[in-house]
């Protein structure tokens, strides 16, 4: 029997605070206790092994943030150089070259589920467009993108320990079709417990809500360990596009595919113009001579008003990303990528209370300060149409768009930016929208919508500019057929009844 292997410490950290030793040594050796839960010879054991040494490094580099009190100096942030953004137009010039497609592959960031819009399993299921779900239309997508070059672009979905059992079984229904799709899962890393800073599971087989994915900068390393990114490179793969599984405006585009090729980077990060809704969106910065991202949770309190305002930070991220695999396998063989770590907090329950608990995340996003050449290019706002509410459901589905290879387009007579649709808690969830807007309205001439309360919508209803229909509590308000709402606000109660 193999001797048994515990979490590798590697090289030790210099700790300001004696409580961080002390939280470090009792989560080292939690985590071996963890470890134990599994036999050495079981086949899950050496993957187990790995995930929780790299959860222990996230860790101590957390405890280590956390006694340095480490934070950027906001005197030393600078606007990004001309070289560090790009604006699209200046690519847009160049020619395209069709023959880059083989050096191409496509990666879906797949672990959400779709429990924010009230639905069941991966949120790449949700049904988005004429029948179509987040899944449907990428492989839709690709496939056009081979038929119509004669090329061969794999698509890869990164999913979650929550989404492969669900998305194994359905990309089953794309085996007739003409792309190679191939999944992996990114890490799954243990809960920690806030009060006592120990993990939340005591076995391998603990709960699942002991256990988090641990956000897309997981991508790297997972990438890595799952021997996709050794597959890629052996078919002369060389640029991985990745994207939020959600945003449907991330298609592949030859021009920036060759502007990177060309300028030899080897990290492109599309950006695109802020509005009041996107006022805390990551931007690029330049830190000390290099480029790097600033999230809103960086910035020091007293400047986020500053952050917020789309004058100073026009741009934000997209998180569709152009990324140079042989520079993740590099980086990632010499450990030498380290994100920012995002803390969140959440809850679970336990014996009926509800208990504090912390994730420790990363963003792929922030590894861009890692990689040379590394730069953002502004791209068209159409490049972003990510679906996280019902609210964006409504605008997708409606005449605003038009469906074609998988990819939406906006109707060319549209005039001005996507309109600001605010749908209340009634439709929150995918069934209370259907519910209530079980007939998509005409949305072409709308500049802003708000809806809350009890409000049903009829058939064939158009609204256009401003419309505000605000429902008192306990009454209904009912849209009748073929309406036509122009600059209205509607307000109480409203039922007409047809004969």
């Amino acid at each position: 029997m193999a001797a048994k292997k515990h979490i590798k410490t590697q090289s030790s950290y210099a700790f300001e605070s004696n409580t961080s030793n002390v939280a470090a040594s009792q989560m080292r050796n939690a985590l071996n206790k963890l470890s134990d839960s599994l036999p050495v010879d079981d086949p899950r054991r050496a993957r187990f092994d790995n995930e929780l040494d790299s959860f222990f490094s996230l860790f101590r580099r957390y405890l280590v943030d956390k006694s340095s009190g480490s934070t950027l100096d906001w005197d030393k942030i600078k606007s990004p150089n001309p070289d560090e953004v790009v604006p699209f137009s200046v690519i847009e010039k160049q020619p395209e070259n069709i023959s880059n497609l083989k050096n191409l592959a496509v990666l879906k960031l797949n672990g959400g589920l779709g429990t924010s819009m009230g639905c069941v399993g991966p949120k790449s299921v949700i049904e988005v467009r004429d029948g179509n779900s987040f899944l449907d239309l990428s492989v839709r997508q690709i496939e056009y993108l081979n038929r119509q070059y004669d090329s061969d672009v794999p698509l890869l979905l990164m999913n979650s320990f929550n989404t492969d059992k669900d998305t194994a079984h359905l990309i089953k229904k794309y085996s007739g079709n003409r792309i190679r799709i191939s999944s992996f899962n990114q890490s799954r890393f243990p809960r920690v417990f806030k009060d006592s800073m120990l993990p939340v599971p005591d076995s391998f087989d603990s709960a699942l809500d002991s256990w988090y994915p641990p956000g897309h900068g997981d991508l790297f390393e997972s990438l890595y360990a799952s021997g996709e990114l050794d597959s890629l490179l052996a078919q002369g793969r060389e640029i991985l596009f990745v994207s939020n599984g959600d945003n449907l405006g991330a298609t592949v585009d030859l021009k920036i595919l060759n502007h990177m090729i060309e300028t030899g980077a080897e990290y492109i990060m599309e950006l695109t113009d802020k509005t009041r809704a996107d006022v805390k969106g990551g931007t690029l910065i330049n830190y000390d001579g290099q480029v790097r991202l600033l999230e809103v949770a960086q910035v020091p309190k007293e400047h986020v008003d500053e952050f917020k305002n789309i004058r100073k930070f026009k741009n934000f991220n997209t998180n569709n990303l152009w990324i140079n695999l042989k520079a993740i396998k590099k980086l990632v063989e010499s450990s030498s990528l380290q994100m920012e770590i995002i803390p969140n907090q959440k809850t679970i329950s336990r014996d009926g209370q509800e208990i504090n608990v912390l994730q420790l995340e990363t963003a792929c996003g922030a590894a861009i300060r890692h990689f040379n050449g590394a730069h953002g290019v502004v791209v068209p706002r159409t490049r972003f149409l990510p679906v996280k509410t019902c609210s964006d459901l409504l605008m997708v589905k409606s005449d605003l768009f038009y469906l074609e290879h998988g990819a939406l387009k906006l109707d060319p007579t549209r005039f001005g930016p996507n309109p600001l649709i605010k749908l209340g808690s009634h439709f929150k969830k995918v069934s209370g929208f259907s519910n209530r807007i079980s007939h998509i309205p005409k949305l072409l001439e709308l500049d802003h919508l708000t809806i809350t309360g009890n409000v049903f919508l009829g058939k064939n209803v158009t609204l256009k500019g401003t419309v505000i229909i605000v429902c008192s509590d306990g009454q209904k308000i009912d849209i009748p057929n073929g309406s036509v709402l122009e600059n209205v606000v509607i307000t109480g109660n409203l039922q007409i009844l047809e004969h």
